[in-house]
C-alpha cells in the first residue's frame, strides 16, 4: 500500500469534530478511523500501537542499531475533519490537470479555477465530487507519516533515532491536546504535518481567543413598546458598530490580527454573538481582549449593568515564543530535507494554530510542516499527487540522522 492508498483509505471514514460536544473525542466516528490506523500500524510492525481512551493513537518505531541514545523525534497529525464542509461519503478522484478551469460536478457548477490550478499544470490531482470536502487537512498528514514509517522499517539500512507517532481527534476545534499523553509519546521534540501547500515550514501562529457576548433585552409588545422595549438583536448590532471596519479576516493578511464575527442568534429577549480574536503578536492579542471588555462596559454604562456580559476563553498562543529561542535546528532540519528533495522551504506564519502550537507551550517544541493541500475546509479542496510522494521522502530525511546520505 503507497501513500496514495493510504490517503484514499483515510478519507474513506467521516471525521468530523463537534464543537458543541463535550465528549472527547467531539464524535464517536472520529474513534473508527483510530482503531483502524491502530490495526495499521501494528500490522507494519509497530506493535506496540494503540488507542487510549480519549481516541489518542500512539506508536513507536524504535531506532536504527546504534542509533538508540539519539533523542526521540515525533510527527504527529490530526484525524477529525473540519465542520465547515460536508465530511460525509467523500468520493475523492484523481484526474491530470491540463490546464484551464476544472469542475468538479457533474453540471460543472462547482470548478476549481485555472489560476489557483496553473502551478500544477500537468500534474495528477486528487479532487472531490464539489459536493464535501476531501480530507487532505490532514488525512494526507496522517497518509504522509505512515508511509514514511513504512519506508524506514523497509530498509533498516537507514540510520534514524527513536520515532514517536501520534494521531489526535479534535483538532479543527481546538481540542486536540487536551489529553494528549506527554510521557505516552516519548518524544523530545516533534512535528505537526498540518500545513498547506508544498514547502511551507511554520513556526509562528496566531495567539487564540474565542469570545462569546450575551445580551439581554427586554420584550414587550411592538404596540406599546416606545420608552420601553430593550431589543437584543438592536443591542448586538450596536456592538458590532462599535468594531473597527478593517480589522475583520477579509481585511488582513500576514501577520496582521483580526477580530471574526462567526455566529449571532437570538430574538428582542436575549441574543448572542460569538467571536474570534487572533494576533501573532502577544500584547496586540491581549489589547484586543480588552478593547471587547471596553465595548461591553460602555454598552452596560449606557442601558444598565448586565446588558451585555462578556466570556473570554484563551485557546492557544503563539509557539514562535517557545522555537525561536532554542529549538531552530528543528527548522534548519525541515528546511534542509526540502532541499534535498528538490523543494524550497518556505517559511510563513500560520494564520490559525496547529495541535503543535498547544504543545509547544506544553514543553514539546513543535512546528508544522507542509502536506501539500490546497484549499482547505472547502469542497474545492485538493492534494496534487506529487506533492504526497514528495511529502513522505522529506518525512524520511528528517527522520535520519543528521547529514546521513542514506535516506
Amino acid at each position: 500500500m503507497d501513500v496514495i492508498d493510504r490517503f484514499f483509505s483515510y478519507v474513506s471514514f467521516d471525521t468530523q469534530s463537534d464543537e458543541n460536544s463535550t465528549s472527547c473525542p467531539s464524535t464517536e466516528k472520529e474513534m473508527r478511523l483510530a482503531e483502524a490506523l491502530v490495526q495499521e500500524l501494528q500490522s507494519l510492525g509497530l506493535s506496540d500501537a494503540r488507542m487510549d481512551k480519549h481516541g489518542c493513537v500512539y506508536a513507536h518505531l524504535h531506532a536504527a542499531p546504534g542509533q538508540e541514545m539519539i533523542p526521540a523525534l515525533g510527527f504527529i497529525a490530526h484525524m477529525d475533519t473540519s465542520p465547515d464542509a460536508p465530511g460525509a461519503n467523500v468520493r475523492p478522484r484523481r484526474v491530470l490537470y491540463r490546464g484551464g478551469d476544472l469542475p468538479l460536478d457533474e453540471a460543472g457548477s462547482i470548478l476549481l479555477d485555472a489560476q489557483t490550478l496553473t502551478p500544477y499544470a500537468g500534474q495528477e490531482l486528487i479532487v472531490t465530487d464539489g459536493t464535501t470536502l476531501l480530507g487532505a487537512d490532514d488525512k494526507a498528514g496522517i497518509a504522509e507519516i505512515v508511509s514514511a514509517a513504512a519506508y524506514l522499517l523497509e530498509h533498516p539500512e537507514i540510520p534514524h533515532g527513536p520515532i514517536c507517532i501520534a494521531f489526535t481527534p479534535d483538532e479543527e476545534i481546538g481540542r486536540g491536546t487536551e489529553h494528549f499523553d506527554l510521557s505516552a509519546f516519548g518524544a523530545s521534540a516533534a512535528y505537526t504535518v498540518d500545513g498547506g501547500t508544498l514547502g511551507e515550514l511554520e513556526y509562528e501562529n496566531f495567539n487564540a481567543a474565542n469570545a462569546h457576548i450575551h445580551f439581554t433585552g427586554f420584550n414587550i409588545h411592538p404596540g406599546e413598546a416606545k420608552n420601553k422595549m430593550r431589543n437584543a438583536i438592536l443591542l448586538a448590532q450596536e456592538f458590532l458598530s462599535l468594531m473597527p471596519p478593517a480589522e475583520t479576516p477579509a481585511h488582513t493578511e500576514g501577520r496582521e490580527g483580526f477580530f471574526h464575527v462567526n455566529r449571532i442568534e437570538g430574538n428582542e429577549s436575549a441574543a448572542d454573538l460569538y467571536f474570534l480574536i487572533r494576533d501573532h503578536d502577544r500584547t496586540a492579542f491581549e489589547a484586543r481582549k480588552e478593547q471587547l471588555s471596553r465595548m461591553a462596559s460602555y454598552l452596560n454604562g449606557k442601558y444598565g449593568s448586565d446588558t451585555a456580559v462578556l466570556h473570554l476563553r484563551d485557546i492557544y498562543y503563539n509557539m514562535r515564543e517557545k522555537i525561536e529561542p532554542e529549538h531552530m535546528d528543528l527548522i534548519h532540519r525541515a528546511a534542509a530535507a526540502m532541499e534535498a528533495e528538490g523543494v524550497t522551504p518556505r517559511i510563513v506564519p500560520i494564520r490559525g494554530g496547529t495541535d503543535g502550537a498547544q504543545l509547544s507551550w506544553k514543553g514539546l517544541p513543535c512546528p508544522n510542516l507542509c502536506t501539500g493541500g490546497v484549499n482547505f475546509h472547502s469542497v474545492r479542496e485538493f492534494i496534487p499527487v506529487p506533492a504526497l510522494e514528495t511529502m513522505v521522502r522529506i518525512l524520511v530525511r528528517i527522520a535520519a540522522v543528521p547529514d546521513s546520505k542514506e535516506a
